[in-house]
């Protein structure tokens, strides 16, 4: 009943500039999350009384850095220097991964040879897997076949669980997901055992690239923002 009154987080909607989640004397507005949730900030700081959390905070704190250049230069202006797939390779390195886990639309079959390739090259063991892994009819799931994408023909379930699950027995030391459709990367993600971390996500009318819709949310796509609009 408490966290019925109480007021929400709206970090999203939050214009102050020196804000006090950057530094210690900042401002903050009323549902500013830093002073609403001291619990769950000071519960967060004691996760890192376990070693491998730690390290594993450290380590994506250092590569986040690392992606910037001449960082010690004043007055400082960041320079992005490295793309995603770069991130990756470098960050499984610092957690010294050796076997990752790919788990991989089938419409991004080609993207994901070309992934395996470029890590395989780098030194690292890939276990991949497909969404369709299995082979199992989507009817299993109650799905009748006028809601099926090809109505009148045998379609195989996307299996995220069963992704998951093989790249668990293959015991992968760090899973990445390219292209999951929503839900499925939702389920994949919790059942996954090792760390996952995202290389693509699917937008199939933008080219995998979602936030092309926020970008042009003036324009192009400014019916999301209408009152008047409702998907």
């Amino acid at each position: 009943m408490e966290n019925e009154n109480r007021l929400k987080s709206e970090c999203a909607k939050c214009h102050i500039e020196d804000k006090i989640c950057k530094k210690p004397d900042g401002k903050f507005p009323k549902f500013c999350a830093t002073i609403l949730y001291p619990k769950a900030i000071q519960d967060s700081i004691e996760e890192l009384s376990n070693e491998k959390i730690k390290h594993f905070v450290k380590m994506a704190s250092l590569q986040e850095a690392e992606c910037y250049a001449f960082r010690e230069n004043r007055p400082s202006y960041r320079y992005p220097t490295k793309p995603r797939i770069q991130e990756i390779i470098e960050f499984a390195k610092k957690m010294d991964f050796k076997r990752l886990g790919i788990a991989f639309c089938l419409g991004f079959s080609k993207e994901a040879e070309i992934l395996t390739k470029i890590l395989e090259n780098n030194g690292f063991e890939v276990v991949s897997v497909v969404c369709k892994v299995g082979g199992k009819d989507k009817e299993l799931l109650g799905l009748k076949d006028h809601e099926k994408i090809r109505i009148g023909e045998y379609e195989s379930m996307c299996n995220p669980i069963a992704q998951a699950k093989v790249l668990n027995e293959a015991e992968t030391d760090f899973n990445i997901m390219l292209g999951l459709c929503v839900g499925h990367d939702s389920l994949f993600i919790k059942f996954s055992e090792a760390m996952t971390t995202v290389f693509a996500v699917k937008d199939r009318l933008l080219g995998h690239n979602p936030l092309a819709a926020i970008y042009t949310s003036h324009s192009y796509y400014n019916r999301f923002l209408s009152s008047d609009y409702k998907v």
